[in-house]
């Protein structure tokens, strides 16, 4: 059995995982522990590892069923490839500023947890650089649980317990309504989420929004907006974060339901690969938690009002 040592990336979560060749398959008998590490820390960095698609998905596949957003696009017979998040195009050349492609990264770059607005939502996101830019390009992750743990409880009450709807075409809006009107944005109809998600290893709370939530329940959408935005300019305090600087043959494994993530900037006139897959929650995950009740009429359970919500 292969020995393996970590290291924090932050003082709040992350570790980095040396030791462990992610591409040798006796590896796999070591996921326990990976998956442990995973649930305790919400991100692993593993660096200088040589897997390739099919290594990729057989790790991911360890952590639950692939998630597929293009299965009803595909054509009869036409298998399954690891998705590239790329500004390359396939004749080698790059995508300009002004892409709807290059604005659709660009919308990556707003505070996220991935897949909110698909029915099943997503538990991890694994990211392996293949072609890294020369500055720039960072990816930064903010930990929802910490941010959760050390919220006032003032700011803590006002979403405790609340739904909250999300929607892809919401995140792209944000960046060009042009972007938001295409149909991949718009194919899934709205989700609504708990607002918080519990961990069900450890039972540690975390809150769960991002980008593509449109409104919270009880609040229209210019008071939802305000509080979602407060809520996250709190998450993504320094303190909070973790910026990772890729270099090829990074792995980055982060749990989608205790941390937003985000790219940064780089030259555009520089290619930038990397490949990602997410996987998706299951009940054993916590899924069945986050699904909001439903009243007899169909619509969500609202949450009473606070006191201090009345007087506010």
């Amino acid at each position: 059995m292969q020995a393996f040592h970590t290291r924090p990336l932050t003082p709040r979560f992350g570790v980095e995982v040396s030791g462990l060749d992610l591409g040798d398959p006796a590896t796999d008998a070591l996921f326990p522990h990976i998956r442990a590490l995973f649930e305790e820390h919400s991100a692993l960095l593993f660096r200088n590892q040589t897997l390739d698609d099919t290594r990729h998905m057989a790790l991911a596949q360890r952590f639950g069923p692939i998630e597929d957003r293009n299965a009803d696009e595909r054509k009869p017979g036409e298998g399954f490839t690891v998705p590239r998040v790329s500004n390359v195009r396939e004749d080698g050349s790059v995508t300009q500023a002004m892409d709807l492609h290059t604005l659709h990264l660009q919308a990556n770059m707003l505070w996220h947890a991935d897949s909110t607005f698909l029915p099943v939502p997503a538990l991890t996101n694994i990211l392996i650089a293949r072609v890294v830019t020369t500055e720039g390009g960072a990816t930064e992750l903010a930990s929802t649980r910490a941010a959760w743990a050390e919220m006032p409880e003032a700011l803590r009450a006002r979403i405790r317990g609340r739904g909250i709807t999300h929607h892809y075409a919401q995140s792209r809006a944000r960046i060009s309504p042009e972007l938001a009107q295409l149909p991949m944005f718009n194919k899934w109809p709205e989700t609504r989420w708990n607002s918080v998600w519990t961990n069900p290893v450890n039972g540690r709370e975390a809150l769960y929004i991002a980008s593509h939530a449109r409104q919270v329940d009880g609040l229209d959408a210019e008071d939802s907006r305000a509080l979602l935005d407060e809520l996250s300019d709190f998450c993504t305090q320094p303190r909070f974060v973790y910026a990772h600087r890729w270099q090829v043959g990074d792995v980055l494994i982060w749990d989608q339901r205790a941390v937003m993530h985000r790219g940064t900037p780089w030259p555009y006139d520089q290619p930038r690969t990397l490949s990602s897959l997410c996987t998706s929650a299951t009940p054993a995950d916590g899924l069945d938690s986050i699904r909001m009740p439903a009243t007899p009429d169909g619509q969500s359970q609202q949450p009473e009002k606070t006191d201090m919500e009345v007087s506010s």
